[in-house]
């Protein structure tokens, strides 16, 4: 039985930094799919928007952005544009790429959901025989939303676990932790 892991918790908590925990000790080889990460305006120090990067290829885009004109979730204009050519293709690959082992998404929400072709690839990946990693919004309610939380193991990304969970998820993988 291959590992279905899932992580959720509220903004902020630290769900990309445990996932990036992970892929630090399995290593990148036999990891792919896709992270997003805050962008940050340095002089005010405020987040303007997220980028989304390809974990095989380091590709990065621009998945969200208060100045883009997309579709619009809170101040965010979505960035469908980098959002399928890196995220949704990041996720293509790591399908069909026979090296990878274990697929990340970061995140499945509101953002990403925009997306008919990355709802198409994740659950392409969800259907495949490999393990993943996916971390979801922790009150967004779409229905591959609801389809991780029945069929993934589900942890909450919290203040007390934030520094250990890492461990837990390379257990359930397989890995020493």
């Amino acid at each position: 039985m291959n590992a279905r892991i899932g992580i959720t918790g509220r903004p902020g908590i630290g769900k990309s930094t445990v996932v990036r925990r992970v892929i630090e000790r399995i290593g990148t080889r036999t990891v792919g799919g896709m992270l997003t990460a805050e962008l940050r305006d340095k002089e005010r120090a405020k987040r303007v928007g997220f980028v989304v990067e390809d974990l095989s290829t380091g590709e990065k885009g621009i998945l969200a952005h208060i100045s883009e004109r997309g579709q619009k979730v809170g101040k965010y204009g979505v960035n469908i544009g980098d959002l399928e050519r890196v995220g949704a293709s990041a996720i293509e690959r790591a399908v069909e790429n026979a090296d990878i082992s274990v697929i990340v998404i970061d995140e499945v929400g509101p953002m990403e959901l925009k997306s008919e072709r990355f709802v198409n690839a994740a659950v392409n990946a969800i259907e495949s025989d490999k393990d993943m990693i996916v971390t979801v919004h922790w009150r967004a309610n779409h229905a591959l939303i609801r389809r991780i939380k029945e069929e993934f193991d589900m942890c909450e990304v919290t203040a007390a676990n934030r520094e250990t969970l890492h461990l837990r998820i390379l257990r359930s993988l397989g890995f020493d932790a």
